[in-house]
């Protein structure tokens, strides 16, 4: 099948992420078995008791060769721009395939099975991998059980396989991207109607520390310790949200949550940042969280391996994203690089698109890396 099929087909399996995405493992390990794979299927449950999973094809025989990275799962389709279509009934209008996941990363993970699938196993000289994992948008459960358990992890690690992670970058070349750090901070009040003497709102708790984390945000967007030029842009974000219970206006609310989200770069010194806000929320009386995240991504630029992808792709730079991806869970592998099909800006959109164009570019290329690589 063409990548534009094989993308219709896998954007119909609604895998949003708090779903099973074992029946779309099923379709994958199904086709990579047609077409000459040996697979690997990895499985386990997730917090929540659902079943997850995630398979690992590798075609053709020996060590070294390429090794492709993608994910299953998808974002919440929340208020789909249209009702001829729902966001897992994929649909091609002028030029453009719309679905969830069209364009992160199914397209991707699409475009390289159309490649791989040009290939027999007995012409390649060097094996191609194919990896397709799940729960990527919540915190890289597959991929983690894939680096510490794949005996075909095991094996790219052995050989330093050349490694392709399919994240959507109009197949540019990127050789860095920012991680993910977040802190989740509680006050607690006492509940009480509110005119009245007795309770406390746990908001007039949780201000202080308000104040804290926007000076905290306010000092990251100004000085030059936090940020990096490589980037776009070059600050560590910030993002926040609160929340308090209950929401009638005439209680004193018992509870009041705030969430907030930085994206360290490979420079930034994020046990400082944790440092900061632990010792802001000590100092406030809040309750805190810390999920440190994985780190940002990054390979130097300059090196061989970079200079080679760009040549096969006929690309005269790299450059950085601002977006993080399982190629901060793969340390082990020293030469990996995000490149796939479509443009970040139509990810988890309301109508989320990948073209038809970029699909079938992304098979192209992908196949040129298999090529000069594997043959």
């Amino acid at each position: 099948m063409d990548a534009l099929q094989y993308a219709k087909d896998i954007i119909a399996f609604d895998t949003t992420s708090s779903l099973s995405n074992v029946a779309l493992t099923d379709y994958l390990e199904d086709r990579l078995r047609q077409m000459g794979c040996r697979t690997e299927r990895l499985e386990y449950e997730d917090e929540n008791g659902v079943r997850k999973a995630s398979v690992v094809g590798k075609k053709g025989e020996g060590r070294g060769g390429l090794a492709y990275f993608g994910h299953t799962d998808v974002v919440p389709a929340i208020n789909w721009f249209t009702e001829e279509h729902g966001p897992f009934a994929p649909a091609v209008q002028e030029g453009k395939l719309y679905g969830r996941g069209a364009c992160d990363m199914k397209g991707s993970v699409a475009s390289m099975l159309a490649a791989a699938e040009r290939f027999e196993a007995a012409e390649l000289k060097q094996p191609v991998y194919v990896a397709c994992t799940a729960d990527e948008e919540i915190g890289y459960g597959g991929a983690i059980q894939v680096k510490e358990t794949s005996r075909f992890y095991r094996e790219m690690v052995e050989a330093q396989t050349r490694t392709i992670v399919g994240e959507p970058t109009l197949l540019d070349v990127v050789y860095a991207h920012k991680g993910g750090c977040s802190f989740e901070a509680t006050a607690r009040g006492e509940s009480a109607h509110s005119s009245t003497r007795v309770g406390m709102n746990a908001n007039w708790i949780m201000i202080p520390f308000l104040v804290r984390m926007k000076e905290l945000y306010d000092e990251t967007q100004s000085s030059p310790e936090w940020q990096d030029p490589e980037f776009d842009p070059p600050t560590l974000g910030g993002n926040i949200g609160i929340e308090d219970f209950p929401e009638a206006m005439n209680v004193k609310k018992p509870i009041s949550i705030c969430r907030i989200g930085f994206r360290p770069m490979p420079g930034t010194r994020t046990d400082r940042l944790i440092e900061r806000v632990t010792q802001a929320a000590r100092e406030c009386g809040v309750e805190l969280k810390v999920d440190p995240g994985h780190g940002a991504f990054h390979v130097d630029p300059k090196s061989s391996f970079v200079q080679e992808v760009m040549q096969v792709t006929g690309r005269e730079s790299a450059r950085t994203v601002g977006y993080g991806s399982e190629a901060s869970v793969y340390t082990d592998l020293e030469n990996r690089v995000l490149i796939g099909p479509g443009d970040v800006e139509q990810a988890h959109t309301f109508d989320e698109w990948i073209s038809v164009e970029q699909l079938h570019r992304g098979a192209d290329t992908y196949a040129e890396f298999i090529r000069t690589w594997c043959c």
